[in-house]
C-alpha cells in the first residue's frame, strides 16, 4: 500500500508499505480521504517535532470504510462507513472527571501516534462513528473539523436570535459561523483576507474587513448597540484579542478557539465592566461528532464550498508547499485510493 511519511524539515516521502492486520480492539480501515488540518501544517512547518515520532504517518480529518476488524471488535461490520474521532484517551483517570477529551494525558491520533494519511490504517474501534451509506466521501472528511465548530458552538450556548461574531473566516471560522446560523443566529464574520471574505460572502453571511471598517462600530449599528451575544476568536492574532472584549456586548461569552501557546494580552476590565465570560474550548465530544454527520448528510448547506482541492495521496509534498503558499485556501484533501 501507498503511505506518506513526515520526515521533518519541511519533507515528505511517499512509500510503499505491507497492509498490516488489525490488532485485538482494532479495525483496519481503507482510508477514501483525509483532509489537512492547521496542526498537519504546524508540523510541516518543524513546530510539532518534539511529539511527532520522524518518520511518521500523520492526518486525522478522514473518511473511509472498514476493511478488517480485530479481535474482540463486534460493533463494527466490514464495508461500513466511517470517520475516527481521534483521540485516545485510555489514560483518562479519576481527576480527569470525566471529560476523557481533555483528559490530562490524552494522545491525539494522527500526531502522537500514526494517522491517515496512508491507503489503510489501523485505529481503536472505541473512536470510530458510522456513517450513512449515501454519504459523499469528500465531505465525510470535513466531519472531523466541522465537529470541532459543533462543540464551540455548543459551548458558547448560541441560542436564536442572538448575535454571533466570529473572528476569522478561515475554515474553522467559516464552519462555526455554519453551525452558529443553523442555530438561528445572526452571524458577522471578521476576516481581512479578500479571497476568503468573497467566499464567506457568497455563503450568506456578512463580512467585515476590519482594516477598512471599524468592526465594533458597525456591530453597534446593526444590533442597536447591544453589541455581540457571542464572540468565537478563531484568528490567533493580537489583534483579534484586542476586539473580542471591544465587540461583547453585557454578558457577552467570548469563546477562544484559537491556540495561544504564548500569554498574549487581554483587557480583564472589560469582563469586570461587562460581566464577560471567557469560554475555552478545546476538540469535541461524541456527541459533536453526531451532530456533524448528521448536518452533512443532510446537504441543506454547502459545505462542498469549502474544498479548496483535492490531489492524489502521492502529491502530498506538493499540497503543503501549495498550502504554505497560499492562505488564502480552505480544505484540501488527499485522495488516499488514487
Amino acid at each position: 500500500m501507498k503511505a506518506t511519511l513526515y520526515e521533518g524539515n519541511k519533507t515528505f516521502s511517499v512509500v510503499d508499505r505491507e497492509i498490516e492486520p488489525p490488532q485485538a480492539g482494532e479495525v483496519r480501515i481503507k482510508v477514501a480521504y483525509c483532509g489537512v488540518c492547521g496542526t498537519d501544517v504546524h508540523i510541516y512547518h518543524g513546530a510539532m517535532d518534539k511529539r511527532v515520532q520522524i518518520p511518521q504517518s500523520i492526518g486525522h480529518e478522514m473518511s473511509g470504510e472498514i476493511d478488517a476488524i480485530g479481535e474482540g471488535v463486534n460493533d463494527f461490520s466490514v464495508g461500513e462507513k466511517v470517520v475516527v474521532r481521534p483521540l485516545d484517551n485510555r489514560a483518562e483517570k479519576p481527576s480527569d472527571k470525566g471529560y476523557s477529551h481533555i483528559c490530562k494525558e490524552l494522545k491525539f491520533i494522527g500526531i502522537d501516534s500514526p494517522g491517515a494519511m496512508q491507503a489503510f490504517w489501523n485505529v481503536p474501534a472505541f473512536t470510530l462513528h458510522k456513517l450513512p451509506d449515501t454519504i459523499d466521501m469528500k465531505l465525510a472528511a470535513l466531519i472531523e473539523p466541522l465537529s470541532v465548530a459543533c462543540h464551540d458552538v455548543r459551548m458558547a450556548g448560541v441560542a436564536a436570535g442572538e448575535t454571533a461574531v466570529v473572528l476569522g473566516g478561515g475554515p474553522i471560522g467559516l464552519l462555526v459561523a455554519m453551525v452558529a446560523k443553523e442555530k438561528v443566529a445572526r452571524v458577522i464574520i471578521s476576516e481581512v483576507n479578500e479571497t476568503r471574505i468573497a467566499l464567506a460572502e457568497s455563503l450568506g453571511f456578512t463580512v467585515i474587513n476590519p482594516t477598512k471598517t471599524d468592526l465594533v462600530t458597525f456591530v453597534e449599528g446593526e444590533t442597536g448597540g447591544s453589541l455581540a451575544d457571542v464572540v468565537f476568536e478563531v484568528a490567533g492574532v493580537q489583534p483579534a484579542l484586542d476586539v473580542m472584549t471591544k465587540v461583547a456586548g453585557i454578558r457577552g461569552r467570548i469563546v477562544m478557539v484559537a491556540i495561544h501557546g504564548e500569554p498574549k494580552n487581554v483587557d480583564l476590565f472589560q469582563f469586570f465592566w461587562k460581566e464577560l465570560k471567557l469560554i475555552g474550548a478545546r476538540v469535541y465530544e461524541p456527541e459533536d461528532y453526531e451532530e456533524s454527520i448528521q448536518m452533512i448528510s443532510q446537504h441543506t448547506i454547502p459545505f462542498e464550498k469549502l474544498i479548496t482541492q483535492v490531489e492524489p495521496l502521492g502529491n502530498v509534498q506538493q499540497v503543503f508547499e501549495t498550502i504554505a503558499g497560499n492562505p488564502a485556501g480552505m480544505k484540501y484533501l488527499l485522495d488516499c485510493q488514487s
